[in-house]
């Protein structure tokens, strides 16, 4: 077989997608005799290019997908794409624009027809990223959030939430984005804290001399502002109650009302009341009867109720207007920095504008009680679990939620109104006849927020509202990963919406992992310019590096600290395992014939792999099942590298070389075990590493009986718990220590690598002496030790270093390996050299101006450095005294 020296993802990668995907290995067969695994697929936006995070996410769905499907479950990994209503519009709106047009000009039906020509061009390529990345979904079931079963389940939901009166029209305060041009639901809104300006101003009294002082932050929307409210006992303010003031820049009077909203003790205790512009006062307009003033657009533009000076102008314009003018009048008492949380547009960054409007909603509170209910009772469980509080506080607070949209690409709110009594029908399809006769209907405008059809995703991707055998088979579905950041905008609605219309929860358990961070600690964004491109990284080191430097460097539920310098984990970890294959196969392929596993005559070595390949098999299975991915990595990792390729194939050169042609037992025994375990590691680590995982497995195939056509599909390692024995491998690890000791003492004396060396071990007991006598073809091979004398209560020789290994004590003999006046002398010079920078270090610390003034971590360093260089000093004088 022709093995490349290095390993080369580039062909290996595309190959094996290929086959599995060609050969079905994605889709599922359902088994009524099997519990099957499923995992929805936390839809990407069609707009989405593949970035860091869906790296993470997509890689921890797949690594917990391939393992059960490992283990013989049939295992759904369900796809698709969400429309991403706003951010598709906005893009292609943009796309116009640079022609000189806009959605107006262009009209509805032709832009969504521009929209789903954009989707049909672009809409799959972070799909095909995904594919990229090793993503094994069975994409014969992909989804679209706007295909034709989908918006089927939208209509369903939308008409029945309707007759339980839980979806209801009525006129708000909302989130309003001037430059998207709709509705935005509170999670929606991202706040940052800003430093903006607080503004004092005086309201005077309709008669009489005297003023109030009401401060804002948004002086444009005073010029509708219908009351000042105070607090019914604050005693400032009592003989006011009931009294008129007269409204700043629009002679206007307006009363001043009694409400306990108002604190007062904040600020002047005195309220601007705004109730088209606030949510807050849109509550005290309500309890009071108050008019509502909308005085400005949907875009931010003032209107004619602003007044005949403002109509026109841009709100932050208005702004400046109004506060020049209150200036003129001194009716500007003062001006204060003033920090708060500004609420900006998720798609576009805009400042939000709370703003009155007729939109639709969804009663919350009936819905999120059962949800409550289900992760109260363990039903379904949040991991990490200090999520579960975070989920209970949102929906034991939940508000409505406003579902209406004014864009153009979505899902159109199934309302009809007849053109000629106006009478209002929610219908899945356009009414025939109205009841005053009329044929003639219109349909609302608006269109349904995005997460309206994501909320459905766990069954309405099943086919329903008809009763598919996918339905009965898939649901409810076993584990979510997904980012916190939407716990409020999917996980909990999911939870709501599956319990209502399907009577079972949507999956027990949600794995919420962290985010992919920089160097610096900040979020990785296209904005900000620090996020790498992973289909660049692939076509660098490969999906299989990537992922699996992803998954090593991230435990569970924590961010992740992104570098290039963590790919190099992957990278050496890809060529690490290429090497050992290729050395296995070039050699196993020397040797003739494969022996029958009850033939082989094994060795300690060979007892310890197989010991060890069962705990680690165990183990991995655990931390797999546990959703502990990356100490999964770290287990399979630290086998392979540490244990198979630097300890056992190191130890079987000796007898693949042994004379024999290939025949000897030995030589067959040596070949079976590295076949064997290598394979079995392959299956352990293909989860994580899918493409080399599958190339090397297919590779052995040749030279070992496996019955599987394909790893993908093969058998997790089950732990053989009859193999794992804890004597062999505390006889391995003492083997395994004494040869580090004696390397290390190697090391001290800089003795070149090639130099043969006798030791001396002073044992404990006379039955530790066989591991000396029978494998000291280990110590030849790994320490070069061409003679051992191993006793009980031997004199340490003289000019001797030693080392202490548990109970026992190991010597090497320096006469005839190093001229022992030379390396008494450089010692000398070393500690000479160690002993002033020891000086200085000591009279640092003990300097008080410095441990005064200097920062904590600089005096740590120091101390640190200290202990250091002084074990460095010991030693050598350990040394020194062993020379004599």
């Amino acid at each position: 077989m022709e093995i490349n020296k290095t390993y080369d993802p580039t062909q290996i990668e595309k190959k094996w997608y290929q086959f599995w995907d060609t050969n079905g290995y994605f889709r599922p067969t359902p088994d009524p005799a099997k519990k099957p695994f499923t995992v929805l697929i936390p839809p990407p936006n069609v707009t989405g290019i593949l970035h860091m995070g869906h790296v993470l996410n997509n890689t921890l769905q797949d690594v917990i997908v391939r393992y059960h499907r490992m283990l013989g479950e049939p295992t759904l990994w369900l796809p698709g794409v969400d429309h991403a209503g706003i951010a598709t519009q906005n893009m292609v709106e943009k796309n116009i624009a640079k022609q000189g047009q806009t959605r107006h000009s262009v009209g509805r039906e032709k832009l969504i027809e521009l929209i789903w020509d954009w989707k049909r061009e672009k809409g799959d390529i972070i799909i095909e990223q995904l594919k990229l990345l090793g993503a094994s979904c069975d994409w014969s079931r992909q989804r679209f959030t706007m295909d034709e079963m989908l918006s089927r389940a939208v209509k369903e939901v939308f008409v029945s939430l309707y007759e339980k009166k839980l979806i209801y029209k009525g006129k708000y305060i909302i989130n309003w984005c001037p430059r998207c041009v709709t509705a935005l639901a509170n999670d929606e809104v991202e706040h940052t804290d800003e430093v903006g300006k607080l503004w004092h101003i005086r309201y005077p009294y309709a008669e009489g001399t005297g003023y109030v002082t009401v401060a804002t932050t948004r002086p444009e929307t005073m010029l509708g502002d219908v009351a000042v409210a105070v607090n019914p006992k604050d005693e400032r303010y009592l003989h006011l109650i009931g009294k008129e003031l007269i409204l700043p820049l629009t002679g206007r009077t307006i009363p001043v009302v009694a409400d306990h909203y108002v604190e007062s003790g904040f600020g002047t205790g005195c309220v601007k009341v705004t109730p088209a512009h606030d949510p807050n006062d849109f509550e005290i307009g309500q309890r009071h009867n108050l008019p509502q003033i909308l005085v400005m657009d949907e875009h931010g533009v003032m209107n004619d109720e602003a007044g005949a000076d403002f109509s026109g102008l841009d709100r932050y314009k208005c702004r400046d207007k109004v506060l020049g003018l209150l200036s003129e009048q001194d009716l500007l008492d003062k001006t204060e920095a003033h920090n708060h949380a500004v609420g900006h547009c998720y798609r576009c960054d805009t400042v939000i504008e709370p703003y009155l409007s007729d939109q639709w909603f969804v009663k919350m509170k009936p819905l999120a009680e059962p949800a409550i209910a289900a992760v109260e009772s363990g039903e379904i469980k949040f991991q990490p679990e200090r999520w579960t509080k975070v989920y209970m506080h949102w929906m034991n607070n939940i508000r409505d939620w406003c579902i209406s949209r004014q864009i153009w690409w979505g899902h159109r709110i199934p309302a009809y109104y007849c053109t000629a009594c106006e009478q209002m029908v929610v219908a899945k399809e356009m009414p025939e006849n109205c009841t005053c006769g009329s044929t003639s209907f219109r349909q609302d405008e608006d269109v349904l927020d995005t997460w309206f059809s994501s909320w459905l995703w766990p069954f309405s991707t099943m086919g329903w509202p008809d009763e598919t055998e996918d339905l009965k088979y898939f649901l409810p579905t076993d584990v979510l990963i997904t980012a916190p950041e939407i716990i409020y905008l999917w996980v909990a609605r999911m939870i709501m919406s599956t319990l209502e219309f399907k009577g079972m929860i949507p999956f027990h358990t949600v794995l919420l992992h962290g985010t992919v961070r920089d160097e610096i600690g900040r979020k990785m964004s296209k904005s900000l310019g620090n996020s790498p491109d992973p289909i660049d990284i692939i076509g660098q080191v490969g999906a299989d590096a990537l992922r699996f430097s992803m998954i090593f460097n991230t435990p569970k539920g924590a961010d992740v600290v992104y570098s290039d310098n963590i790919l190099e984990t992957g990278r050496n970890f890809a060529n690490k395992i290429w090497n050992a294959y290729r050395f296995i196969m070039m050699n196993a392929e020397t040797i003739e014939g494969l022996i029958a596993p009850e033939e082989l005559e094994l060795e300690l070595a060979d007892r310890w792999i197989y010991s060890r390949l069962n705990e680690v098999s165990a183990q991995a299975g655990e931390y797999y099942e546990g959703l502990r991915l990356n100490d999964a990595a770290q287990c399979i990792f630290q086998f392979i590298w540490d244990e198979f390729c630097s300890w056992y194939i190191e130890l079987s050169k000796d007898r693949l070389y042994a004379d024999g042609d290939g025949q000897s037992v030995k030589q067959q025994t040596v070949k079976y075990i590295l076949l064997d375990v290598m394979q079995q590691s392959m299956r352990l680590l293909h989860p994580i590493m899918p493409f080399i995982t599958e190339e090397i497995w297919q590779g052995i195939k040749t030279e070992f009986p496996l019955d599987e056509t394909a790893l993908i599909m093969a058998q997790f390692p089950i732990a053989d718990s009859s193999k794992i024995n804890p004597a062999i491998a505390d006889e391995m690890g003492f083997v395994q220590e004494s040869i580090s000791a004696i390397r290390n003492l190697r090391k001290q004396i800089n003795l070149n690598p090639g130099a043969e060396a006798t030791i001396i071990v002073r044992l404990a007991d006379a039955g530790q002496q066989h591991l000396f006598e029978d494998y000291a073809s280990y110590f030849l091979k790994l320490a070069k030790v061409t003679q051992i004398t191993a006793e009980v209560g031997l004199d340490k020789p003289k000019a001797a270093i030693a080392a202490v290994v548990r109970n026992i004590e190991i010597f090497l003999p320096l006469s005839g390996l190093v001229d022992l006046e030379a390396e008494r002398a450089r010692l000398n010079k070393q500690l000479e050299k160690l002993e002033k920078e020891l000086f200085a270090i000591n009279n640092k610390l003990n300097n008080q101006n410095f441990i005064s003034n200097a920062k904590a971590e600089v005096v740590d360093k120091e101390r640190e450095k200290y202990n250091e260089v002084n074990t460095k000093v010991e030693l050598v004088k350990s040394l020194i005294t062993d020379l004599i």
